[in-house]
Formats: C-alpha cells, sequence, structure tokens
C-alpha cells in the first residue's frame, strides 16, 4: 500500500473503481461509436490526435458534452496519478475528489487566487456561482478545448487545466468580468490584482473576450479596460491591447473573430483588427486592418493573406508561404 503526502495512492484508484484497463475498454467502447478508432492512452500522440478528432463533439451540447469532457479528466487524472505518486495526493485533491468540471476548476482557482484578505473557501463559493452561469461554462469549455486543439505541446486535458497559467488567467478574468457587470467592482478588481500577481497576466474586467481564446504562455500579457476580443483567437506572450490618450470611453483596440497576434505584439488606441487576420510577433500596430490579411513591423505593414480562414486555429506564424501582397502601411 503507497502513502504520499498522507494520501493512499492505491485506495484512490481503488475507491474511484477505475482501472487502466477499464479506462481504455470504456474508451474503445466510446470509440466504436467513432468509426474504432483506438484512443490511445493519455499523454500519447494517438491519445491527442483522438480527443482532437472529438473536439467537434465535445464543443456541442452543452451538459452532456460537459460531463463527457470532465470523465475523459478523470480518466487522465487517473493514470498520472498512477504514473507518478508523488502527485497523486495534488491530483486527488483537485481531479479525483471534486464532482464536477467547474467544481474542480473553482477549487483550482481558489487556491491559486486566494490570499490574506480572501481566504480560498470564501473564493471558491464565489467562482463556482459565476461558473455556473451557462454563457460562461460554454466559453470555458471552449477555451480549454481551443489549447487542445491548438497546442501540439497538449496531450492531454489535464495539462492545461492544471498547469496552463494562460488558462487560469483568463478563467480568473471570466469571473472577475461578470462580477463587473453585477456592479461589484471593488472585487473585480480585487481578482484582477491577483491574477496580475500570481499569473503575470493584466486582463481588466470590464474588457469584453469571446469564447475559445487561448493565450499561449501567456507571461506579460496586457489588455485594457475597453478591449474587444472575438470568438476563437489567439495570443502569444507579450501581447498588448493598450489604451491611447487620457479620454473616457472606447480608447482599446477591437479583434475580430479567428485573430493571430504573434509574441510581443503592441496594438494601442481605438482601432479595429478584422476578422482572420495575423498580426507578426513584435508588430506595432495604431490603425485598423482589415479582415483577412497579415500585417507585421513598426509600423505594421500588410504583408500577404493568411494561409487559411481562422489563423488563430493553426497558430503557424511563418509567413513566409502567404500569399504574397505588395507591401503597404496600414493607414
Amino acid at each position: 500500500m503507497a502513502f504520499v503526502f498522507g494520501v493512499d495512492t492505491c485506495g484512490v484508484l481503488n475507491d474511484r473503481k477505475i482501472s487502466i484497463r477499464s479506462r481504455i475498454n470504456r474508451a474503445k467502447k466510446r470509440d466504436v461509436k467513432m468509426g474504432g478508432t483506438a484512443a490511445g492512452v493519455p499523454g500519447t500522440s494517438e491519445y491527442s490526435r483522438n480527443m482532437r478528432a472529438r473536439l467537434d463533439e465535445l464543443s456541442c451540447c452543452e451538459n452532456s458534452a460537459m460531463d463527457e469532457l470532465w470523465e475523459d479528466m478523470q480518466d487522465e487524472g487517473i493514470l498520472a496519478a498512477n504514473d507518478e505518486p508523488l502527485l497523486a495526493s495534488f491530483l486527488f485533491a483537485t481531479i479525483l475528489n471534486q464532482k464536477t468540471f467547474i467544481d474542480a476548476l473553482a477549487f483550482h482557482l481558489a487556491n491559486k487566487l486566494s490570499g490574506p484578505s480572501m481566504p480560498n473557501t470564501l473564493l471558491l463559493q464565489l467562482i463556482k456561482e459565476v461558473m455556473e452561469d451557462g454563457e460562461v461554462k460554454h466559453a470555458v469549455r471552449m477555451d480549454l478545448l481551443a489549447i487542445m486543439e491548438r497546442d501540439p505541446a497538449c496531450t492531454r486535458f489535464i495539462d492545461p487545466f492544471l498547469y496552463y497559467k494562460g488558462f487560469h488567467a483568463l478563467q480568473g478574468y471570466r469571473v472577475a468580468h461578470a462580477l463587473w457587470n453585477q456592479n461589484r467592482r471593488p472585487l473585480a478588481y480585487f481578482l484582477q490584482s491577483q491574477i496580475s500577481k500570481e499569473l503575470q497576466v493584466d486582463i481588466h474586467p470590464n474588457a469584453k473576450i469571446g469564447a475559445g481564446t487561448f493565450i499561449d504562455h501567456a507571461t506579460g500579457v496586457v489588455i485594457g479596460e475597453t478591449a474587444v476580443l472575438g470568438d476563437n483567437v489567439s495570443l502569444l506572450h507579450q501581447v498588448t491591447l493598450g489604451g491611447s490618450g487620457l479620454r473616457d470611453g472606447d480608447r482599446h483596440p477591437k479583434i475580430g473573430d479567428g485573430v493571430l497576434i504573434g509574441a510581443g505584439a503592441t496594438l494601442v488606441g481605438d482601432i479595429n483588427i478584422g476578422e482572420g487576420t495575423q498580426v507578426g510577433a513584435g508588430s506595432m500596430v495604431y490603425s485598423d486592418i482589415p479582415s483577412h490579411v497579415t500585417a507585421v513591423g513598426v509600423p505594421a505593414r500588410i504583408v500577404g493573406k493568411p494561409r487559411t480562414q481562422q489563423p488563430a486555429k493553426e497558430m503557424n506564424q511563418d509567413i513566409s508561404g502567404d500569399a504574397k501582397a505588395p507591401a503597404a502601411e496600414i493607414r
């Protein structure tokens, strides 16, 4: 019998009544309905390919999809605890001992963002209440699926759920945004401050961010008060969506659906970035950019068109193969 940090790791597996074999058998039964492909073992390339093939299935049918996603994540957690006993206590507390996806996320975020002035027990209840809202729950799930879709380093769902600070910062923002809309602004600012301090990501709670957002690496990302991001947007580290001037009202960028913004890019002012556009790493953008173009440089210039309608989903930052267009300064 193995004990790690006071947890009987063998008992965890036995109490859940799910073995590696039963997990694989259940996956095979499910995959028969999908044409008989093998699911593979979580953490392998075969498993990640299978999960990516199921993204459309997991993104629809709100309640049943969430339940199936959570079932997959618990299976992953069991295998991870079996593979690494030193993490069994952590995995039991955050995944295996939680009843639902939202319960687990609220528990994990509360532990990350709590402090002396806000105990994790109070924060846990607050997060759960906000995330039971249907719109928030949908956005949270789409954010997690976006990581599996777009990050080749992600081979199972529990890894971004447990370890990716871009995902954690985004979900913390979603709670703060809901509180802001409820006119609980001091509490929203408290969460913004905690996210910035603990995760090095600064998102104003009044910003509007659509579902299926992926913040890769995340360190140094800044999103200002009146910024708006559409659905299925991807940002890399050190991206700034900043304001311009001291006037009230809209003063931050508006980002269309499917936009990819490379590392270190700075976009300032009340500008519009059209849907399906790609902004290259290190670019400086201070004027509108039309839809479905590639813009790079300081200041940014249109140099071509992305190879896909939604470059955010492809995450291909090599613009050498883009359709060429005469370089033109954006006006």
